[in-house]
């Protein structure tokens, strides 16, 4: 099925009020590119602010909680962050699965919470490199995978995966093009067998050091529909080369 490559910015801990004006910037270059779509996940303090700056790039939230309120000091819901503007919600991201020991069953609620909100959970799944030296790399993401998806019965365009191999994560490392090939088809594989021929609505996103010298060869990969882009989303001169990579694709 055609559809437009996604693009999403990660900016993790990154980002002031003094940074928005990388926003406008970003959005600006991304209006020249209609062929693919983009979204920035940007920190909390900035969501809503970004959100009425940027006219080409939609705005969205790197975590939330699982429960819409409660005795959760210092936890954001997703009721908290649609209603800044959030249009995406990433969950399960390596960083968070690891410094803040989130489990699969953590992961299935908060992207339960995202959809039930009417926003788009960006669901990360990957592998460590010793997982990866093992040879069982491939059971080991679908399983997670599995473990993570939310058991909804329309998704309707509210649910992405984002597939980083945690070992390239800023590295500068990548598998190699079979090796994604290879993995992105298990996951759309896996993707059927849970949701349907509605599955292949998935949007189904690389992540782990993707940029301008490598965005091209990987979005022109079957059942890659895009990238989750981390440091090189922070400034238009680098994320822009990825998202023109996209809109050829």
């Amino acid at each position: 099925m055609k559809r437009k490559k996604l693009i999403v910015g990660n900016w993790k801990m990154n980002g002031l009020k003094s940074d928005l004006v990388h926003i406008i910037d970003i959005s600006e270059h991304a209006a020249a590119h209609p062929n693919a779509d983009v979204a920035l996940c940007v920190p909390t303090t900035l969501i809503e602010a970004a959100g009425k700056i940027s006219n080409y790039v939609a705005i969205g939230a790197q975590d939330c909680h699982a429960h819409n309120d409660g005795a959760h000091t210092g936890c954001v819901s997703a009721t908290m962050v649609a209603e800044c503007g959030a249009r995406y919600v990433i969950v399960g991201h390596s960083e968070r699965r690891t410094d803040q020991g989130e489990s699969n069953a953590d992961v299935k609620a908060k992207a339960q919470a995202v959809m039930a909100r009417n926003m788009c959970a960006i669901v990360c799944i990957g592998e460590s490199e010793d997982q990866r030296n093992s040879g069982n790399a491939i059971a080991i993401v679908i399983e997670q995978l599995n473990l993570s998806l939310p058991d909804v019965d329309n998704i309707d365009g509210a649910l992405c995966i984002a597939y980083e191999p945690i070992w390239a994560i800023g590295t500068g490392r990548i598998p190699n093009m079979d090796e994604v090939a290879e993995m992105h088809l298990a996951i759309r594989q896996a993707l059927i067998i849970k949701y349907g021929e509605s599955a292949h609505d998935i949007h189904i996103l690389y992540g782990g050091s993707m940029n301008g010298d490598n965005a091209q060869e990987l979005l022109s990969i079957a059942h890659v529909d895009g990238g989750l882009v981390g440091g090189a989303s922070l400034r238009a001169t680098k994320f822009t080369p990825v998202i023109a990579a996209a809109s050829r694709a």
